[in-house]
């Protein structure tokens, strides 16, 4: 199932997504991730595509346990299917000893929204509080956000802009009234009693995931900083004009609400190196020792997503981290192939 290198190898990485178990085999060379497989051929691994679907689970765990090491791009929802069934499978492949990339409890750890409330206080934080019950969420969202201006909820696992709202009160009386516009391309702002929108987002504590609650950044349509890394270090940025969460300007057509390019540059931008140095020196590290991450459980290929925060006194950028994506991190620059194969080979072999 898939297509193997023939050239002498010291070890064998599978690179596993979800697709048609029945579609033919996936060529390397004609995917988005063709680079990664490239570089890997070129360091003597041989590297193989294997498709992830929930119905042939058992057969896939199994046929994994054959390599040395896993590199997965599987997003935590998509289709109404989500990781429920990947994740133990690829707990069962690491018990086993084979190298998992990311592992599913370093996911939980650094790839979820509640890593922004834990990690507030590193540098790259905002206002930001926690609700784990609807009971302390109905408690206490009201008065945060009557005091403190618009708010962005975030559930705790999603991707997409998949259980993430802007939320501004518009009228404090009783019954409060709110304007709720969702992050998923193509939706549109809605106006409705807080409470009853409150009740709507009660649906993300099941299963005991948490709502991350962030203050709104003014410099949003400014874009946003997507920071890749291989394992501890940068390997390139990604600066794209957003229109998620922002209210499209009135009489405008649908095109108005499509994204801008994602503009990609490799780790060595003069624009980043502020950002750059403080991830490397000051913010991974930090993160690593808060969420107790070893560097070589650091994902081979993970992104820290960045607002524009306030300028400083001295008229220089801040930044707001307002998530870590590490499920399924695509597209990437291509400057970050050859560090992603290089973390990959050396985990392989140290394991």
């Amino acid at each position: 199932m898939g297509t193997r290198y023939s050239t002498p190898t010291t070890g064998r990485i599978a690179l596993l997504w979800r697709g048609d178990p029945e579609a033919n085999p996936p060529v390397p060379e004609r995917t988005r991730l063709r680079l990664i497989f490239a570089e890997l051929a070129a360091l003597g691994i041989a590297a193989e595509p294997v498709v992830w679907a929930d119905e042939i689970a058992e057969e896939v765990c199994e046929r994994l346990l054959a390599f040395d090491g896993v590199l997965v791009w599987v997003d935590p929802l998509s289709d109404g299917k989500d990781r429920s069934r990947l994740d133990p499978a690829l707990r069962e492949v690491a018990a086993h000893g084979v190298w998992v990339s990311a592992h599913p409890d370093v996911i939980l750890k650094m790839g979820v929204k509640e890593v922004l409330h834990r990690t507030r206080g590193l540098g790259w934080g905002a206002d930001t509080a926690l609700y784990r019950t609807a009971t302390t969420f109905r408690a206490k969202f009201p008065g945060r956000l009557a005091a403190a201006g618009p708010r962005v909820l975030k559930q705790n696992r999603g991707n997409g802009g998949q259980g993430v709202w802007k939320v501004e009160l518009i009228e404090s009386g009783l019954p409060r009234w709110a304007r709720v516009l969702h992050a998923q391309r193509g939706c549109v702002p809605e106006e409705l009693v807080l409470e009853d929108f409150m009740s709507r987002c009660e649906a993300y504590f099941n299963g005991g995931g948490p709502i991350v609650d962030q203050a709104f950044q003014p410099r949003l349509p400014e874009g946003m900083i997507r920071c890749y890394l291989a394992s501890n270090e940068v390997v390139g940025f990604g600066h794209q004009l957003i229109k998620a969460l922002i209210l499209p300007p009135p009489g405008v057509g649908p095109e108005a609400a499509l994204p801008g390019p994602r503009i990609m540059h490799g780790p060595e931008a003069p624009s980043f190196q502020a950002l750059r140095d403080k991830m490397e020196r000051e913010w991974v590290p930090a993160m690593q020792h808060l969420l107790e991450i070893d560097t070589a459980q650091l994902p081979a290929l993970w992104d820290a997503d960045f607002l524009y925060g306030p300028k400083t006194a001295d008229g220089a950028d801040s930044y707001v981290l307002c998530e870590i994506n590490v499920s399924a991190v695509a597209p990437f620059p291509d400057s970050a192939a050859p560090k992603v194969a290089r973390v990959a080979a050396k985990s392989i072999m140290s394991g």
